[in-house]
């Protein structure tokens, strides 16, 4: 083969190995990755009616920066990069589609900034009023009847007629039935009324327990007698509603529970100020650590299906952070009273 040939025999290899490449750009994988994100203060975010922001230290949320594996490159790159979690995508959205993923990602921050200013008023002595507007659809089983009927982010108004203004109660009214029984649902799916029977189905065969197969969540508009305000542009999910909490409480109170300290944290919070588990924490305890944080509060674990405690703290032992106090906490109550009880930082 003279060079003119191997010269044109190389170019051609070359530009098909070029074509591959450029292929492979658009070849996505079914992975996401997770690294440590960002502390935010949130004096910016949260601002509370008459409250004050003036605050010696600073309380912070903390997120996990998160993107969709979009093509081998990015897989590629989180092979190797620090502090990097590659998850199925199966693991992060279960069975919803992207969509159904958005509108879930919505309602779970509509409810836990909902949730914060109930709990932080209540905390600080101030009412809240609320308005129930149905049951949400958080997930619809694969097994279920309703399947092919409701989405979820569709709000559930009536079933056989009845209004349930709590979760709780419809799982309970559902548990009386038995499999093989219809309900009529009467539902809205966005702005659009609907009615539909759904059959109900066994949900659990060693208990027995039945029902139509879906997540439901309390759908409520609350009515502070302090407004509040808290702006979550970019931030999805539950896991900031503790951190809320604590800054519209501390707006509200004359003393400044800072004390002049860099404090974060994360964990969801329900309306009668109990703090849940959440995702990602040996991410959050990272970027934390990055930031200088003097004080991470994070979830303790309460049940045996709970890791959140588990995990930070073999975190901060592989990673030798001793420069940051970590502090497991299981109500808002008590985060407000660790902090009370701190000196002023030097």
């Amino acid at each position: 083969m003279n060079k003119s040939r191997k010269s044109i025999f190389s170019k051609k290899w070359l530009a098909i190995l070029f074509g591959v490449l450029i292929i492979l750009l658009f070849i996505p994988t079914p992975y996401y990755l997770n690294q440590p994100g960002s502390i935010e203060a949130l004096a910016s975010k949260v601002t509370v009616e008459d409250g004050t922001k003036s605050e010696k230290g600073s309380l912070n949320l903390t997120t996990v920066y998160s993107i969709k594996v979009n093509n081998p490159y990015i897989y590629l790159y989180g092979l190797v990069a620090p502090h990097t979690e590659i998850r199925k995508e199966e693991e992060v959205k279960g069975n919803l589609s992207d969509e159904e993923y958005n509108k879930l990602m919505l309602h779970m921050m509509a409810t836990s900034k909902q949730n914060a200013i109930v709990a932080s008023l209540h905390a600080a002595g101030k009412k809240v009023e609320f308005t129930y507007n149905g049951i949400f659809v958080a997930q619809v089983l694969d097994n279920s009847k309703a399947k092919s009927i409701i989405q979820v982010g569709d709000i559930i108004k009536k079933v056989d007629g009845k209004s349930f203004a709590k979760s709780e109660k419809l799982i309970a009214y559902l548990k009386e039935k038995q499999a093989g029984d219809i309900v009529h649902l009467e539902f809205l799916h966005g702005k659009e009324k609907k009615e539909a029977d759904v059959e109900v189905i066994e949900l659990d065969k060693r208990t027995g327990q039945v029902g139509i197969g879906i997540a439901p969540e309390d759908n409520m508009t609350i009515h502070p007698s302090v407004d509040v305000e808290i702006n979550s542009e970019n931030i999805g999910g539950p896991s900031a509603g503790f951190m809320f909490s604590l800054e519209v409480y501390n707006q509200i109170v004359k003393e400044d529970l800072t004390r002049g300290y860099k404090i974060a944290g994360t964990g969801t919070m329900d309306a009668e100020g109990n703090v849940g588990q959440i995702g990602g924490i040996k991410h959050k305890i990272v970027a934390a650590h990055k930031e200088d944080v003097d004080i991470f509060f994070y979830p303790r674990d309460i049940t045996e299906y709970d890791t959140n405690e588990k995990e930070i703290k073999e975190q901060v032992k592989e990673e030798g952070y001793t420069d940051i106090k970590i502090v497991p906490v299981s109500t808002l109550q008590e985060a407000i009273d660790y902090l009370e009880k701190l000196p002023e930082k030097k």
